[in-house]
């Protein structure tokens, strides 16, 4: 995976160095060669800067909640054309500003979780809105499956996370599923990738 750049202002995440490669190879899959992607709370940057990467073809719109978190995500993107400049961006805000009326997919890693449910309400409305037709929702994270058994690292997970916040925590995802549906969204493909953790894919009825 790309290195980090030199610049007091990046941030790095083990995770997302790690967990860069799979989502890659689920995307590469699941998406066209071309199009406009949204990624919503893109962090650190560096999904950003390593899946554009690997989606040539895509032009790449990052964001983040925390206005904090531009200059690192600006840094590690630094130089790719294919990336454009991060935007703030709250999902419970009824209008997205900056953000192109229609894209072809909006990206989501590891908010779901570590966010209020209402987030989750808020992203589902806002990708109804902003999703062009055949377009694709895709999120990533470890959630709890009715009828499966849930690995201990996640369940530990989630307990550290409402002890963290008693409004954070795995998410059922037969909830989600009824969130997505609640704005005409369906799930399109489930992929399981490691460390416990589902790649979803959404799409408009």
């Amino acid at each position: 995976m790309t290195t980090s750049p030199h610049s007091p202002a990046t941030r790095h995440s083990p995770a997302a160095e790690r967990n860069g490669p799979p989502i890659l190879a689920a995307l590469q899959r699941l998406l066209p060669p071309t199009s406009v992607l949204l990624e919503i709370a893109s962090g650190t940057g560096q999904h950003a800067a390593f899946l554009s990467e690997g989606l040539p073809g895509w032009q790449w719109q990052p964001s983040d909640v925390d206005a904090g978190s531009l200059p690192s995500i600006a840094a590690w993107c630094e130089g790719l054309a294919r990336v454009r400049s991060p935007l703030t961006l709250d999902v419970l805000d009824t209008d997205w500003p900056g953000v192109p009326q229609k894209v072809d997919a909006i990206f989501c890693a590891n908010m779901i979780h570590i966010a209020p449910w209402a987030c989750t309400i808020g992203l589902m409305r806002g990708a109804a809105r902003h999703l062009a037709p055949g377009g694709l929702l895709i999120t990533y994270g470890p959630y709890l499956v009715d009828g499966e058994a849930t690995a201990p690292s996640n369940l530990a997970f989630d307990i550290d996370l409402r002890g963290r916040d008693p409004r954070w925590g795995l998410r059922q995802l037969g909830d989600v599923s009824d969130a997505a549906a609640s704005e005409g969204l369906q799930l399109h493909a489930r992929q399981d990738l490691p460390a416990n953790n589902k790649l979803l894919a959404w799409s408009r009825e």
